[in-house]
Parts: structure tokens; sequence; C-alpha cells
């Protein structure tokens, strides 16, 4: 039996790669300091013999005994509401995490995937955006924080590949939505459904004629399944590059749940990107990979989940900023 070490396993989408690995019948070292993420993610894995726990901070040294085959690194604040509250914890998590988990990647000859983010790619000035543009990033402004660790993480992946051999894997991930998403992290799609389903007006930062291109989270981790077992070294993009405007989802949004509210306006934040739309060529090209959920039918799951949700839950989730 492969055996994987996911970290951030307990997050939104480290925990959907934890059910992945365990239906594909690996070995699943899960691991989590659960800053941002919860356990309830990943509760249901507990009783199996081929998953296990380990509640850890990977700025640490990070053990492993025994052989590991592969590891994913998806351990990272990334929402904005969470990267700007542990700003040094975010920077941390990108250098001193990835070094750590490259040095274990390199000690146990396993090839190991780096989740990076659309958001190398700052407010971006080439539209769509393809793997070969450097980006538009504020290096000192409140999103830096995220985008340089996320930048560096890549930096040093590749070093570590070239002087090291190590197998390495990059995964530059656009906008995913779906259960298990946190309705107060402050990303658009929980912050949106939240609100309605709280009966408050829909917020929107700025003039909501900024765009987004959300992918389904089934269809993120088949693309991230795909290029981990790939011979693809280079960063590749995963997203959804069906593009939408703010102010058209939050439309959507309305008519899907069946509330009738307002649509408010507040200042848009620093640095926020106006353009979200990735250029998934290379992804059809290396991996025979494109989405297969169309908006309507994941928002419509992901609608459903939350609908699940406690009337003491929902009050206590609060809006604040998206990305």
């Amino acid at each position: 039996m492969k055996k994987i070490l996911i970290t951030g396993a307990a997050g939104f989408l480290g925990s959907h790669l934890c059910d992945r690995f365990v239906k594909e019948g690996f070995h699943v070292i899960a691991m989590d300091n659960l800053i941002t993420g919860d356990l309830k993610n990943i509760e249901h894995l507990f009783k199996l013999e081929n998953f296990e726990f380990y509640h850890h901070d990977v700025t640490k040294f990070v053990h492993v005994p025994g052989k590991l085959d592969y590891i994913l690194h998806f351990a990272s604040p990334a929402s904005p509401i969470d990267y700007l509250k542990i700003p040094i914890q975010t920077l941390k998590v990108g250098s001193l995490g990835t070094h750590n988990l490259l040095g274990l990647a390199k000690e146990k000859k396993a090839r190991i995937l780096i989740a990076s983010t659309s958001e190398v790619y700052g407010d971006p000035l080439v539209h769509p955006q393809n793997e070969e543009y450097y980006g538009n990033v504020n290096t000192i402004g409140p999103r830096g924080v995220y985008d340089e660790a996320k930048r560096f993480q890549e930096s040093i992946t590749m070093a570590y590949h070239t002087y090291h051999g190590v197998e390495t894997r990059i995964v530059r991930i656009f906008n995913t939505y779906g259960p298990r998403m946190r309705l107060n992290d402050g990303r658009v799609v929980p912050a949106f459904i939240g609100q309605a389903l709280r009966g408050e007006d829909l917020t929107i930062f700025g003039d909501g004629l900024q765009t987004r291109s959300f992918c389904y989270v089934d269809d993120q981790v088949e693309g991230i399944y795909r290029l981990l077992f790939s011979d693809y070294i280079y960063p590749v993009n995963i997203g959804n590059p069906d593009e939408i405007t703010i102010k058209d989802f939050a439309e959507e949004i309305v008519k899907l749940t069946g509330t009738h509210q307002k649509v408010i306006y507040k200042p848009l934040p620093t640095d926020d990107p106006l353009q979200r739309q990735p250029d998934i060529s290379r992804a059809k090209e290396i991996l025979d990979w494109e989405p297969r959920f169309d908006r309507s039918e994941g928002m419509k799951l992901t609608l459903d989940y939350f609908k699940g949700f406690s009337e003491e839950e929902l009050q206590k989730s609060e809006h604040r900023d998206f990305s």
C-alpha cells in the first residue's frame, strides 16, 4: 500500500484530498495544526485502518516514521480573513513549512506536490492568466504575505528539484468551492450563501464588475490527482475558465436560494484583483483535464451542504472581505 502525507488535511481542500486518496487505496497520513482546519472535515475517516492523523505544525521539524511515497503540501491559510489575521504564520508555512517538507521528500525519496495559487499572478495585467505570466504583485500590501509566501514556495520547490533531484509538482489553484468551506472564511461563495440564508443583504466590494472563475472541488481534486502522477514539473493552472462578474454572481445566488435580498456595495479592499480567469491549455494538453461540473450544478451541491447548518451556526458566521 502506497503511503501519502497530506498537510492542511483538516481544511476544505485537504479533507477532500484525504477522501480521494483513501478511496484510491492509499495509506493516508493527515497532518494539520488546526489553526484554520476543522477535525469534523475528516472525522469520518478516523475509523479506517489506512488513515491516521497528526496534530502538528509543519513550520516545526516534520518526522514521519517508515517509508513515504508521496507528499501533498496544502497547509496554509487560504482566505484573506485568515492571512490578514495571521500574516506571520502565513509567511512561515509557505517558507519554513515548505522547506521542512521538501527536506522530508528528499530524505524519503518521495514525490511532493506543492499547492500554489492564482494569487501568484496578483492583480493581473494579462488575461486570462497563463503559467508563463510572472504576475503583478504588491510585495508590501496586505495580500503580500500570502502572495509572496506562495511565490517563494514555487521558487524553493524548483530549487530542490534542480539541485537535489527531488520529484516535485506545482499546482496553481484558482477559486475553488464546495462542501466543507467555512461560512465565515471571507471568500465570496460562502459569504454570499451565508448572507442569503440569514436573510441579509448581499455585500459586494467595489462596483461588482471584477471577475472570478469558480471551480467545483471535485474537479479541482481530479486535476491535482492527475498532476501528481504526471511527469510534468512546472506549474499548472487548475481552475474553471467560466468567468463571471461578482455582480452577476450575486444575482445567481439570490435566484438559487429563492431569496429576495438587495445587493449593497462597499469599498474595494486594497490590491483586490479585478480579474481572475485561468488559461487551462496546459492542463488540457498534459493532464487531459478540464472541469466537468458547471457552476449551476456545483452551486446547488454547495447550497445543499450549507442548508444543513443549524440556525445557531448560521448566525455565528459573519460576512467579511472576500477573495
